[in-house]
């Protein structure tokens, strides 16, 4: 089990499946950081916020499909982290599930928990990467848990205040509709 270095980060580990389930977890990463991010900054409509939603559930998908291959290979140093994918693919799917079912208040709840998601998928990037990241390895390790929960907590809060989502929410207005020809929300 010899460690290796690309692109100045270190691999704790060079076995071949430990590779290959890497090669597969960072680009999922990537693309669940990027798409979470689209799909929280974007207007709550069709096309576009949807459209991020559904890549992240994917990219969120894999990135615990591949942690449960490179956890065990690591348990002793990864089961934390292994918890976090297990908790970030867990709070997804139940944003996904709410937002399908539509009960009343769904809209916080799916807010919540898409949000937990992913403020759980970048407590988990920091915890495995905050050391080796510049200025951020000047950070004390606690620092890696807990800044992510900090800044997510009240820009959530802010954006389902934002979006109504305490008192039921506005829906998603109908294609074609003017939203000057009506005042009541859409069901």
């Amino acid at each position: 089990m010899l460690a290796l270095t690309i692109l100045g980060i270190n691999v704790p580990d060079s076995r071949p499946l430990f590779i290959a389930a890497l090669a597969v977890h960072v680009p999922a990463g990537i693309v669940s950081v990027l798409s979470g991010a689209m799909a929280a900054l974007a207007r709550k409509r069709p096309r576009r916020h949807p459209m991020a939603g559904r890549v992240y559930l994917v990219g969120i998908a894999l990135v615990c499909a591949s942690a449960t291959v490179l956890a065990p290979m690591r348990w002793q140093h990864d089961w934390p982290l292994f918890v976090l994918d297990l908790l970030a693919f867990a709070l997804a799917g139940t944003g996904l599930l709410v937002r399908l079912r539509q009960r009343p208040g769904w809209l916080a709840r799916h807010g919540m928990a898409m949000a937990g998601s992913y403020v759980t998928l970048l407590t988990g990037f920091y915890v495995d990467n905050g050391p080796q990241l510049p200025l951020w390895d000047r950070l004390p390790h606690l620092t890696y848990w807990l800044l992510p929960v900090t800044v997510g907590v009240p820009l959530t809060l802010r954006a389902l205040f934002h979006n109504r989502a305490w008192q039921g929410g506005a829906r998603w207005p109908l294609a074609g509709r003017s939203t000057s020809t009506t005042t009541r929300p859409l069901r």
